[in-house]
């Protein structure tokens, strides 16, 4: 991958709006954005999943990005990450997959929008716990903590809610000198 690309990773709980907010930001900075492999995937599953799902979601998560990265405008808008595939497993299975822990350390996003659980759950077939939402968002703060990573959370409704994300972009562009045409 571009080491001139600048990745943003958009991740939260079930039902924040990671893929509404991606496509917004990308069109918002004329880019492009890489979709959750695991929707796809899950949309075309008719079984329960399985630890197998589990690795099969984490390899097509990274060639989709490895994919689309190179159609990116200098930011790379990525709906998701592995990471939730570290937090699936682990609610899931009791333990996360070798190969996804030892992946987390080497392949780190530029910044992570971290979108808040403050939006009303919406029902889609692939959600499962709407009643875990407060759990699970102190799930991605202990995870994005222990990667150290650069975060911050994104609150509000509507354009408000967009309106943050994007400050929050410029403003992290804008401490490390980072210009965007």
């Amino acid at each position: 991958m571009d080491n001139n690309i600048i990745k943003i990773a958009v991740v939260g709980p079930e039902s924040t709006g990671k893929s509404t907010m991606s496509a917004y930001l990308a069109e918002h900075y004329h880019t492009i954005w890489v979709p959750e492999y695991a929707r796809e995937y899950c949309e075309n599953l008719n079984r329960e999943y399985t630890w197998q799902d589990e690795l099969n979601m984490f390899h097509g998560q990274l060639e989709l990005e490895e994919k689309l990265a190179p159609q990116a405008n200098k930011l790379l808008i990525c709906d998701t990450t592995f990471i939730t595939i570290k937090i699936w497993s682990d609610h899931l299975f009791g333990k996360s997959p070798q190969e996804v822990l030892d992946k987390l350390a080497d392949h780190p996003y530029d910044l992570y929008l971290l979108l808040d659980i403050d939006m009303p759950w919406q029902d889609d077939p692939l959600r499962d716990f709407p009643h875990l939402r407060g759990h699970f968002m102190d799930i991605w703060h202990r995870e994005l903590q222990a990667l150290n990573a650069d975060y911050k959370v994104i609150s509000g409704l509507g354009a408000g809610r967009y309106a943050h994300a994007v400050q929050a972009i410029d403003a992290w562009l804008q401490s490390r000198d980072e210009k965007i045409i």
